[in-house]
């Protein structure tokens, strides 16, 4: 798979493919980040010996690495995935200041918001290591923000805001978008209206305060969801439903048009008004020295919606770029190249059946529960994600059989598939719910089934499980069938005859 084949139309695109992200580098939105701006410094040496004046380990520092942290790093991700970026923000008339300004300018970005104060320190957080271990962190930040600097910065917002396709606040609680700053903010946005008004994105450590922008998105994570919520969440696959059965209250509370929880190690959970709950799921890296993959999501996120990509499709591409930077040690970036090899990489993923029994033994050694539903994905579209989504929550592990070609013009006819099972294999197993592909030429998935003994076999469709012909191998060892929504507006006959016969889109989706 290289290059997009044909000119796309990004508002229908949901396949995660390896030419997507430099499609949306070329788009090339105007996206303007304001919040708090900080300086990452990671120090890293040898521990030989403790001091004499405590029984501490003395560092003896090997290197030092200076990169833009929070809403500075959250820029540098979005210049590194193609957006033109502006910064607005407070720093200090500091070494910190000038090295900051000077490497986001070294990218590319446009700094002439960023105001400079003589009584403002720019906040640094150096992070002291040894043997890949992070012994200590010193943080050294401003107790208060100059009344000028923010007067400055709120005086600023309207120029900054002009021309944007998308804004994106980034308020980790320092008080450099408190008030003036919000108050300037929201009334240049109430002023936009229509295709005028911006996308606006608000990354928080309490959204409540953003609610009178009518955000477009917000993305609080586990602890801040709590927060909102003023309850303690439970953890794993409980955490998700609980967040989900609070959906109404995240809306509401945040004014958003959609809420984004982030929830690391378990992915992500889009909430949305009309009752669309989309859920990634992360590929965790062993623990590493990295920091900063939740600005890496949001920049994704802003970036991809800003250029035009579905929703669901967003958060997807969102979760791969984090799941770049996670195997990164640092502060670091993720790159439209970056996230191109890692798409790219899953263009040979289909394992043969005798290894997915192997891996799938691993799996269950460790009370993994296997969920495995097959069909011919041919054309991907918005009834697949939804209904391959509800079959990972079925169980821990989610493995797609597809139809081979052959099998696929058995099924559906001498004109498909329309992309062969190389491409369709990609684009499935790049959906963060997707753990396995694999590839079978039966008649039907029962002999697979009966190979690899799933604990759920789940099949989206209007279907019984009387009418499916794997039901009765699924029995013989006593596993279970599921039945998922259906979309009856939503199929790739559907999608195929709109193509052939030279039709536009159907209504929006998400």
């Amino acid at each position: 798979m290289s290059g997009s084949p044909e000119p796309v139309d990004l508002s229908t695109q949901r396949a995660l493919t390896d030419w997507l992200p430099g499609r949306l580098a070329a788009e090339q939105p105007s996206i303007l980040v304001i919040g708090d701006v900080m300086l990452d410094g990671w120090w890293s040496g040898n521990i030989e010996r403790l001091c004499r004046e405590a029984p501490a380990p003395v560092v003896d520092i090997q290197s030092r690495e200076s990169v833009p942290g929070g809403a500075a790093n959250t820029a540098m991700n979005l210049a590194a995935l193609g957006a033109k970026v502006s910064v607005a923000g407070i720093i200090g008339s500091d070494d910190a200041g000038e090295d900051l300004r000077a490497q986001l300018a070294a990218a590319g970005i446009d700094v002439q918001h960023l105001h400079a104060h003589p009584d403002m320190v720019t906040t640094t957080k150096i992070r002291i290591s040894s043997g890949g271990q992070v012994m200590l962190r010193l943080d050294d930040s401003a107790r208060t923000v100059p009344a000028d600097a923010l007067a400055a910065l709120a005086a600023s917002v309207r120029a900054a805001v002009e021309r944007q396709d998308a804004v994106l606040v980034c308020d980790y609680g320092t008080g450099v978008v408190a008030e003036p700053v919000r108050t300037a903010l929201a009334k240049v946005l109430a002023g936009s209206t229509g295709g005028e008004r911006p996308l606006v994105v608000v990354d928080a450590h309490d959204p409540r305060p953003w609610a009178a922008l009518q955000p477009d998105l917000v993305t609080p994570n586990a602890q801040e969801t709590a927060r909102l919520l003023d309850r303690k969440l439970p953890e794993g696959q409980q955490r998700v439903d609980a967040v989900g059965a609070e959906s109404a209250a995240l809306l509401h509370g945040t004014g958003a048009r959609a809420v984004v929880v982030t929830l690391d190690r378990d992915g992500t959970v889009l909430l949305t008004p009309d009752g669309l709950r989309h859920r990634t799921w992360a590929r965790p890296a062993a623990e590493k020295q990295a920091s900063g993959a939740g600005d890496t999501f949001v920049a994704a996120l802003t970036l991809a919606r800003a250029a035009g990509l579905p929703l669901t499709a967003s958060l997807d591409l969102a979760q791969s770029a984090a799941d770049v930077v996670v195997h990164q040690p640092g502060t670091s970036v993720c790159s439209t190249a970056q996230l191109s090899r890692y798409l790219e990489a899953f263009a040979d993923t289909a394992l043969s059946a005798d290894e997915l029994e192997r891996q799938l033994e691993l799996h269950r050694a460790q009370g993994q529960r296997i969920v495995l539903t097959n069909g011919c994905f041919d054309v991907l579209h918005s009834g697949h994600t939804r209904y391959l989504n509800q079959a990972k929550q079925l169980g821990d592990i989610l493995v797609v059989a597809l139809n081979s070609d052959d099998s696929v013009r058995r099924l559906k006819g001498a004109g498909r598939p329309i992309n062969n099972v190389v491409d369709r294999a990609a684009v499935v197993a790049a959906l963060s719910c997707v753990d396995y592909v694999t590839v079978f030429d039966t008649p039907t998935a029962a002999p697979l089934i009966r190979r690899l003994r799933p604990e759920v076999y789940a099949k989206g469709g209007d279907y019984t499980p009387e009418m499916l012909a794997e039901t009765p191998a699924v029995e013989e060892y006593g596993g279970r069938v599921a039945i998922l929504d259906y979309v009856a507006e939503r199929s790739t006959t559907a999608v195929v005859k709109r193509i052939r016969d030279g039709e536009g889109a159907a209504s929006p989706v998400n």
